[in-house]
């Protein structure tokens, strides 16, 4: 196993040696690894997902009694009731209940809105863990993307979810989306040999593929690995410190003046005293501040969750909304990810044509199934998706390819009349094909 030491500690370049050489490194065949090999192998990479910080309940909610606005209020109640207590009088429960339940309060609220916003985004990340198709044993099955290990073959199709980073097999090109881990706009192409990442989505096509990484060795762990490790102080947690260290200064100049008035000048009581430095301790500091913050940012939670937004820190939200400047990409972050049609800039140059014609025309040029973004968009223009193959038969459809940058359907209508439809780039050039009965319909050419 010393071969697949070295694959974990990452000291072997499976995405670039050849695909070949990537079975050798990891000592598997295209017939894939047995049941035993891959329990063999997860004790060696780990399951297939991120590592999860596992907290205590009970330190997480007495975290939220650890700040200095709470540490002046333990103070106070320190001193109702062991400091308060003499002069023939009982200690002052009152105020160390009263005082004790307002801390409690704080920390319930913070803790049970993070815990909630905690528990659903766990949620989130468990739905994002998808099942996927293994070959084991020499069979294929459908499992779980957990139990995958370097050397495991699986297979991509239309719609998968890439369970884990992994180089493409022998067959045709995939278009992948991989926008939310690179930024690209549009599907991308990847050939055999080519590398795809965990987390991206196939937009079309099928193939095998052998995994080379799993876990927190992929891109995208790594990728989560760095945010997760960042422990940068929030400017709401700066803003409650900076209050609360100038309530304990304040607070502290305050007792010791009032401390030399009252005993060596005045000479009071020590009771006297002593209530009056409690008076002193629990006005001087904004009890109901972080209650009041808590509720506020705990309905701000809910109001985003009602929009789909997930909080896993309720100071998150006071960050957002102190942001002065945004900066996005046109993934899909802000807009809806999502292409259209606008009609009204639709132009046509043939005498006799119109602007439905060149829409459905368009949509005859598209894959009804398996559709990419842009097949997609052009026949759901159309009132029943349905029309685009209706009252036809279609004879040979060209896919997209970056060499032609088009797409064509051919196909013979109801009369028996041959056509050929176009959709891609204006700037290529088009040469009509004379066919059987007809020829090349190129109204369908859009941008």
């Amino acid at each position: 196993m010393g071969g697949l030491e070295e694959i974990r500690n990452e000291a072997v370049d499976l995405e670039n040696i050849p695909i070949e050489e990537v079975f050798e490194q990891l000592k598997c065949t295209r017939q894939g690894l047995t049941s035993d090999e891959g329990a063999q192998r997860v004790e060696i990479f780990g399951l297939n997902k991120l590592e999860e910080k596992k907290e205590s309940k009970v330190l997480k909610f007495l975290g939220f009694m650890w700040n200095p606005l709470s540490w002046v209020m333990e103070m106070a109640a320190i001193m109702a009731i062991a400091l308060a207590n003499g002069g023939g009088k009982p200690p002052d429960w009152q105020d160390f209940v009263g005082i004790i339940v307002l801390l409690v309060i704080n920390s319930t609220i913070s803790f049970i809105e993070e815990n909630n916003a905690g528990n659903a985004a766990a949620a989130l990340m468990a739905n994002l863990a998808p099942k996927t198709k293994v070959l084991r044993d020499g069979r294929w099955g459908e499992q779980e993307a957990s139990i995958l290990v370097p050397g495991d073959i699986v297979s991509i199709k239309l719609g998968d979810i890439v369970p884990a980073d992994a180089r493409l097999l022998e067959g045709d090109p995939l278009k992948i989306d991989q926008s939310g881990l690179t930024g690209e706009s549009l599907p991308v192409t990847k050939n055999p040999g080519d590398e795809v990442f965990s987390g991206s989505t196939c937009k079309q096509g099928e193939i095998e593929a052998v995994v080379i990484a799993t876990g927190v060795h992929t891109f995208f762990g790594k990728a989560a690995h760095l945010v997760d490790s960042t422990n940068q102080v929030g400017h709401f947690q700066q803003v409650l410190t900076a209050i609360g260290n100038f309530c304990i200064v304040s607070i502290a100049v305050g007792i010791v003046i009032e401390i030399i008035v009252m005993f060596p000048i005045q000479r009071r009581k020590y009771r006297a005293g002593i209530e009056n430095l409690l008076v002193l301790l629990i006005g001087g500091i904004p009890i109901a501040m972080p209650t009041v913050l808590s509720v506020t940012m705990a309905i701000g939670s809910h109001k985003l969750s009602q929009q789909g937004a997930i909080t896993k820190r309720m100071t998150a939200i006071e960050e957002l909304a102190g942001m002065d400047v945004l900066c996005s990409d046109k993934t899909g972050t802000l807009t809806l990810n999502k292409l259209s049609v606008d009609k009204n800039l639709v132009e046509v140059f043939a005498k006799g044509v119109d602007k439905e014609h060149v829409l459905l025309l368009a949509a005859r040029a598209s894959r009804v199934e398996n559709q990419d973004a842009i097949d997609a968009c052009m026949v759901g223009m159309l009132a029943d998706p349905k029309e685009a193959r209706a009252g036809i038969r279609e004879v040979h459809f060209l896919p997209f390819n970056p060499t032609d940058k088009r797409t064509a359907l051919t196909y013979i209508d109801a009369e028996g009349n041959w056509h050929r439809a176009s959709k891609g780039a204006p700037e290529q050039d088009y040469y009509p094909v004379q066919l059987q009965g007809g020829c090349e319909e190129k109204g369908a050419l859009c941008d």
